[in-house]
């Protein structure tokens, strides 16, 4: 049996349902921040987050499609398992990373914005 196939489905499954699934939830609560950066401009706000959302998803799926060009060759199930592991530990670690990154420029941007106005 090529363990390899049932890896990459197995791999894809799971990480296109954690990218979804943690980017609608950005989607619906970063609307909030990004609405106070706007001072209450509601079309600009949709508009950009719709754009960040395009944008995480076409990173984080890419990379994910991406990291199976680099999979190595699975052998038996122990293999399969650890190589499932790894991967997706990778890629949502790197989603953490990418979301605490976001969140420290939007608190940035914030305090920014606010200083300027009290001068």
């Amino acid at each position: 049996m090529n363990y390899n196939v049932l890896a990459y489905i197995i791999y894809l499954v799971v990480m296109i349902f954690i990218i979804v699934y943690v980017g609608r939830l950005f989607y619906r609560n970063g609307r909030v921040f990004i609405l106070a950066l706007f001072k209450g401009h509601e079309l600009q706000t949709d508009q950009l987050n719709q754009i960040l959302l395009l944008a995480y998803y076409l990173f984080n799926i890419g990379y994910a499609f991406m990291k199976l060009r680099y999979w190595e060759k699975v052998a038996d199930v122990e293999m399969l398992i650890s190589s499932l592991g790894s991967n997706i530990g990778l890629l949502t670690l790197i989603l953490a990373i990418t979301h605490y990154f976001n969140m420290a420029l939007v608190y940035y941007l914030s305090k920014k914005q606010t200083s300027l106005f009290t001068k």
